[in-house]
């Protein structure tokens, strides 16, 4: 047996101008336009689906932001439950509005860890390791003495 889809986008649109004014010449409209595209749909997924509309959506003037906008509002609004709302954002990497409070105070506590760990075993703080780099720019034979200054400053 053999299966045959098509899924079809049609956009007509024409611009019926004022009578007794030049409105044709004007370079802001088109007269007529005809939008048709369409794609196999046999075989197509929800992913491809949604790049197709989103031609669509591009072909008859919508903006990029949004088409965007307009996909996320099928996830993140009341009638979705939040627990499929949160596989989403796992799946994307995004934090809910909600759980940014205990994010902070992960990166904080972090942060005090990384401050704890870089004073060193008797509280003296351990200097970058990029301190010794030359600045950007410079040839190879500059950046070789002043490796060579900075090797004899730690010799001292």
């Amino acid at each position: 047996m053999t299966y045959e889809a098509t899924v079809e986008f049609k956009f007509d649109a024409t611009f019926t101008p004022t009578y007794g004014t030049s409105s044709w010449s004007s370079d802001d409209f088109i007269p007529e336009e005809h939008y048709h595209i369409t794609a196999p749909a046999a075989d197509l997924n929800t992913k491809q689906y949604f790049k197709l509309f989103e031609k669509f959506l591009l072909c008859v003037g919508m903006q990029p932001e949004s088409i965007r906008s307009g996909a996320m509002s099928l996830v993140f609004n009341d009638c979705v439950r939040e627990e499929d709302q949160r596989k989403v954002c796992k799946e994307y990497e995004l934090t809910m509005d909600e759980d940014l409070d205990s994010k902070f105070k992960e990166w904080k506590i972090r942060d005090e860890e990384w401050a704890r760990l870089k004073k060193g075993p008797m509280g003296t703080v351990i200097e970058d390791q990029d301190d010794c780099m030359p600045p950007w720019g410079h040839s190879d034979m500059e950046a070789l003495k002043y490796q060579q200054q900075e090797d004899l400053i730690g010799l001292e």
